[in-house]
């Protein structure tokens, strides 16, 4: 439009052409530099600052597990009013291309509409047992947010861990390659030859170690970007994680229950569902009931004009039943619905007794983790630091050869990743106590919908 204004500004000598033509490129201008505005990129996700909280609240967006679930479970409520609706009504219409000749007249239609009913308390166990479906779903829903924040805790700080064994790892090499020159003149000047093959040999270890490191990144990463949804285009920096402590578990840990698990709970659901299905089976082997009405169009009555009632619509109430009289297939559908229903009772007992297995384990590795992070941060971290010093100061001076300083940097190494290690443990566990005791605040994703797009 802008060009055929200025094409026939050319043409024309009308005086406001040019203002015109002014105005309509400044609105355009305008319109594309707010549009241009409105495509800003997301901020970059995620970054180091970012915490287990912004890890999880993606999660809990864009997880495509978590969305289907939640979409199964939007599916089993929407079921419910199905389950207690009875079935659709039949009309039937019958026309005589040939009409019948009867006492008041020829036939020309006939209209039938039926209504089926099961049996009386048919239908409320149906619907009893698609709420407790609908209720076992929901919990499912739960119980699969509550594996997804288990999963991206042991993602999150294996992958905090393997940044701090980096960093560890790393400062261990430079420190192992200063001292080769020295060990270096030691041989020229007369010294054993095997030292400097030893530290060769533990720099070429620890050099292995840090690779490996490496190459554990990039799975943490790929594990990381499915948890999350993002695409693997780089790896994510590691979370700032400078000050490892431990964990708060209280006396009394023994004392909380598992009862509000939502995976115990789904298991329930299918125990009341399994009951309202025996339920039904039990009256599967009443007749249904089918109510009917019957309208017969007459046409003009020709041949007995004079007969009472003659030329008037007749219309008739129907009743009918079905007979359940294939005695197999009802009993099958009883010792089927018994057999289903012993079966989700052992299920629920089977998943009670592995939850309190699962908690009692979880209470043990925890409490572990702390014992560990104590004795190594509080205690043993600081005598590896003092005996790394005291080894350095006196191969400096002669006293000792280089062998004993690799044992004391290789120490010291270790209890530093076991301390990291601990503490990676004690977050990943008290996670899982949580988890497994149903506590998780609100559930993020309770009330969500599936959304298309992240």
């Amino acid at each position: 439009m802008l060009g055929k204004l200025f094409q026939f500004c050319r043409r024309g000598t009308v005086p406001r052409c040019r203002s015109r033509a002014a105005v309509v490129l400044l609105l355009s201008l305008t319109l594309n530099s707010s549009g241009g505005a409105s495509t800003t990129p997301p901020a970059p996700f995620p970054t180091a600052e970012s915490t287990f909280a912004d890890y999880w609240e993606r999660a809990v967006a864009t997880n495509p597990a978590l969305r289907a679930s939640i979409a199964r479970r939007n599916a089993a409520a929407a079921r419910v009013e199905q389950a207690g609706a009875p079935p659709d009504p039949m009309l039937s219409v019958s026309h005589f291309f040939e009409s019948v000749q009867t006492r008041t007249g020829p036939q020309k239609n006939i209209l039938n509409l039926q209504q089926r009913y099961p049996w009386f308390g048919t239908l409320g166990a149906r619907k009893d047992s698609a709420i407790a479906a609908a209720a076992s779903m929901r919990y499912a829903s739960q119980s699969r947010e509550l594996a997804l924040k288990n999963d991206l805790a042991k993602a999150f700080y294996e992958y905090a861990f393997t940044g701090q064994a980096l960093e560890l790892v790393d400062e261990n090499l430079a420190l192992l390659e200063k001292l080769t020159p020295a060990v270096e003149e030691k041989v020229r000047t007369g010294g054993s030859l095997n030292a400097l093959l030893r530290l060769q040999v533990e720099i070429g270890r620890v050099g292995d170690r840090f690779a490996s490191l490496q190459q554990e990144r990039v799975v943490q990463a790929a594990r990381l970007s499915e948890l999350l949804d993002l695409p693997m285009e780089s790896l994510p920096p590691f979370p700032n994680w400078n000050s490892p402590a431990p964990v708060e578990l209280g006396p009394d840990t023994q004392d909380i229950s598992i009862a509000g698990n939502p995976a115990l709970l789904a298991v329930g659901q299918r125990v009341v569902e399994t009951n309202a299905r025996a339920r039904e089976a039990r009256l599967a082997a009443y007749p249904d009931l089918t109510f009917g009405l019957n309208y017969i169009q007459v046409g003009d009555p020709t041949v007995n004009p004079n007969t009472p009632d003659a030329g008037r619509d007749p219309w008739a109430l129907s009743l009918a039943v079905n007979l359940p009289i294939w005695f197999g297939k009802n009993d099958g559908l009883r010792a089927q619905a018994l057999a289903e229903r012993r079966a989700s009772m052992e299920e629920l007992r089977s998943q009670q007794l592995a939850l309190q297995s699962e908690f009692t384990a979880t209470v043990t590795r925890l409490r572990d983790a702390n014992r560990r992070l104590v004795l190594y941060g509080e205690d043993l971290l600081g005598l590896a630091e003092q005996a790394v010093e005291n080894s350095r100061t006196s191969y400096k001076a002669g006293i000792i050869d280089i062998l004993e300083v690799i044992d004391s940097e290789r120490s010291l190494l270790d209890l530093n990743l076991l301390y990291w290690r601990a503490a990676a443990d004690a977050r990943i566990q008290a996670i899982r106590l949580k988890t497994l005791t149903g506590n998780n605040g609100e559930y993020a994703a309770s009330t969500a919908q599936p959304s298309p797009t992240p």
